[in-house]
């Protein structure tokens, strides 16, 4: 049997890229619930954000962690190697566009009348540190350093690859997230190194997404269309998990009723009710569900087209905000409704980001900007000998091609 490309994968991939477009895009210009507007006036805007939010980051976490272990099956590489990789694969690209990031947010800033603080900022040394450490240059930069911090524990989760319950202690590290969240802002949020501080509760307690990644491969590789034989070989392969199905709909089901009283809580207040526990808990598990779901269906028909495009996932991610923030600099002043603010985002930032994306993957010397090429940097040219596209370790920087698809079978 020739090579079999887990398109199921490709369309958790691309959605995770292209819902957070619409994230951004479902919000105003300050990143708030357009708050000065009639509550009629915000519903659909945040009926859109609650279906789109149910692919956020995390989900690209479960996705990397899984094709990562997957990866390192198919191809054994020790931990230095490993992570060698992951350097240049995920922290090589963010460096090129924390630096852009840094100097583009100047336009959106002298629009709306903060640059002077921003170039105040930008002069400060500690600035870049956050920058480069935090991903702080622009709102979307903190998952590539978050994910590498996670890929650092990676040989941590393997073992719930045999031992799937382990994959429930993502429930004990969310717990455990929100305990110490309150905590830190209550206690010490201003306290010098407080945002470190954060973001290292942050990665530590996310390792519950690397355990959960790892139960998930260890399902798909007993049952899915990777797996060992099964009992009865009468029962088509790929669709030993097809009767999980409703349940796991039905448990995303239930979590999308609490994103729904999340909605209802904004209108209320007229700001993200970030105390309402409720919506933490969907907000962090639906990632959870939507790929468990989607493996679930694995053996479903998924149009082919989905496996080519999803290859632009990770650059549509790391470039949406160039083009939103030039959309709502041209439409600030347009006396639009957050309904129509929010279509216009999404019907101009997704088509243009993505032509964008596909312009710079045809360029040989930029197409690792955006995950799809060799890095092409004199100084670290020796080292990208060997880059491998075709393993799917990482959201972005490689597409689920045939040689893995093929060990993996």
């Amino acid at each position: 049997m020739g090579a079999q490309r887990l398109v199921w994968m490709d369309a958790l991939r691309l959605s995770a890229g292209v819902s957070m477009v619409a994230l951004h895009a479902t919000a105003d210009a300050n990143g708030q619930p357009f708050p000065d507007w009639p509550v009629e006036d915000r519903l659909i805007p945040l009926l859109i954000r609650a279906v789109v939010y149910i692919a956020r980051t995390e989900l690209f976490i479960i996705i990397s962690i899984f094709l990562l272990l997957m990866a390192l099956e198919a191809r054994p590489r020790g931990y230095g190697p490993t992570i060698r990789q992951q350097v240049r694969r995920l922290l090589v690209p963010f460096a090129f566009w924390t630096v852009f990031y840094a100097f583009y947010s100047l336009i959106k800033a002298t629009q709306f009348g903060y640059a002077p603080a921003l170039w105040d900022a930008l002069g400060q040394p500690m600035t870049w540190v956050e920058y480069f450490v935090l991903g702080t240059s622009k709102y979307h930069m903190h998952f590539l350093p978050t994910l590498f911090g996670l890929v650092l524990m990676f040989p941590l989760y393997r073992i719930a690859r045999d031992h799937v319950w382990l994959g429930l202690l993502v429930v004990a590290c969310l717990m455990i997230k929100r305990e110490m969240d309150v905590f830190l802002w209550s206690s010490m949020a201003d306290m010098p190194g407080f945002d470190f501080v954060l973001r290292a509760v942050k990665i530590v307690t996310y390792a519950g997404y690397g355990f959960v990644a790892a139960a998930l491969l260890g399902l798909w590789q007993r049952h899915g269309p990777v797996g060992r034989e099964a009992d009865d070989p009468s029962v088509p392969r790929e669709d030993r998990l097809a009767p999980w199905v409703p349940v796991v709909a039905f448990a995303g089901g239930l979590l999308f009723l609490l994103k729904l009283a999340a909605v209802w809580q904004t209108l209320a207040l007229g700001r993200w009710p970030h105390n309402f526990t409720p919506g933490y808990w969907a907000d962090f598990l639906m990632p959870v569900a939507l790929f468990a779901l989607c493996m679930c269906l694995a053996g479903r028909h998924w149009p082919p087209v989905i496996g080519r495009v999803a290859k632009y996932s990770f650059g549509i991610y790391l470039c949406h905000p160039i083009f939103l923030d030039l959309i709502e600099i041209s439409i600030a002043h347009a006396l639009l409704t957050p309904t129509a603010q929010v279509l216009i985002k999404i019907g101009l930032a997704v088509p243009l980001t993505t032509a964008l994306v596909i312009g710079l993957s045809r360029i040989p010397a930029l197409a690792w900007t955006v995950g799809l090429g060799p890095i092409r940097l004199p100084w670290l040219a020796a080292r990208a000998v060997g880059w491998p596209p075709a393993t799917t370790s990482t959201p972005g920087p490689e597409t689920l091609g045939e040689t893995l698809s093929e060990k993996a079978k």
